[in-house]
């Protein structure tokens, strides 16, 4: 065990701090205020912490292009994020919890953007290539994601927001969307509604295929009548959406009520009953799934399941960190559970 007496030394205002800086004001040598700042467990845990006072005191930042020649490391996550997304806040949400648990960590998170019609490889790839990160967190998984078994290959840490079909073990941190999904059908049908509408996301991604066995199971059970909507998915442009909807409501037999997956197909839904005279609550209900406030102040209101996408980010966070330490992939998984406010 390494310990050193402490001092104290002025530090000259406007010059950046370096590692001397905190040896001159703390009177420890720079090798050991380098071994303390990297945590290092022959360093005495008094002497870390008063190294770690120093450093705060005197806003040192680390070096990370001498971190990572010495260390290999770049201390860096990428997030690869969808630009579009089904709910209004996902992304300071998803982002916020991320960001509680690096915090103090050394790592700091660059977002990509990731386009689900695109190429979805073309980013991971370059990060791979150019050793651009540490670990990788990425949303809208694929029943056969491409980027999962790139990163499985390559034994590079990684955390997917959403489960794959590969029988290799990944971690991933998940909501439950056929239990969303099958209770907001019984609430419906307990409130009388015979119909309902249900707009999916595209195919490929597995939770489309937990929202539609936890639907039709529910369905079937209650032996109500539905409607999947066709031609258009939860990312398809609002507008489009709109359309179908409206044009459902004006049929010889409407639905009277909807499972929306998002906060946008909801107040799309809202829309399209009052466009063609229809009130909510009379005619038709609504269960959405929501990740924000934004229908506490919307009237009239609607039924709602809670999916916290800041515990999201904080678990996906606090797995990938645990990956990149070496832990194996076996048990590195979550499911989030849905919070009905009914």
């Amino acid at each position: 065990m390494i310990d050193d007496t402490s001092g104290t030394a002025p530090h000259t205002q406007g010059e950046k701090p370096t590692l001397r800086t905190i040896a001159t004001a703390t009177g420890f040598s720079v090798a050991t205020v380098s071994r303390a700042l990297a945590d290092d467990p022959q360093i005495a845990v008094k002497t870390r912490a008063t190294v770690a006072a120093a450093a705060k005191r005197l806003g040192y930042i680390p070096d990370r292009a001498a971190r990572r020649l010495r260390t290999g490391r770049t201390q860096v996550i990428s997030l690869l994020l969808a630009t579009e997304h089904e709910f209004l806040g996902f992304t300071h949400e998803f982002l916020t919890g991320i960001t509680e648990v690096l915090a103090g960590t050394g790592y700091s998170v660059t977002v990509v953007p990731d386009s689900p019609g695109g190429d979805r490889l073309a980013p991971v790839r370059t990060i791979l290539r150019n050793n651009l990160a540490d670990g990788l967190l990425f949303t809208r998984t694929e029943t056969f994601d491409p980027r999962v078994r790139l990163l499985m290959e390559a034994d590079f840490p990684f955390v997917s927001h959403g489960r794959t079909e590969f029988t290799m073990p990944h971690p991933w941190v998940d909501f439950d969307n056929e239990a969303f999904a099958r209770g907001a059908v019984e609430h419906l049908v307990a409130k009388g509604r015979r119909k309902i509408s249900l707009v999916l996301p595209g195919d490929k991604f597995t939770f489309t295929q937990h929202l539609r066995y936890g639907f039709l199971s529910a369905v079937r059970a209650a032996g109500i009548d539905y409607d999947i909507a066709e031609g258009i998915t939860l990312d398809s442009p609002t507008a489009e959406i709109a359309a179908v909807l409206t044009e459902a409501r004006r049929g010889p037999t409407p639905p009277d009520g909807y499972v929306c997956v998002g906060e946008v197909t909801a107040l799309v839904s809202l829309a399209a009953l009052a466009d063609t005279g229809a009130v909510y609550g009379v005619d038709a209900d609504i269960v959405a799934k929501r990740a924000s406030p934004i229908f506490d102040n919307i009237r009239p209101q609607i039924d709602t399941v809670f999916e916290d996408l800041r515990a999201t980010g904080r678990a996906m966070a606090e797995m990938l960190l645990r990956r990149m330490e070496g832990e194996p992939a076996d048990d590195l998984h979550r499911m989030l559970l849905p919070v009905p406010s009914f």
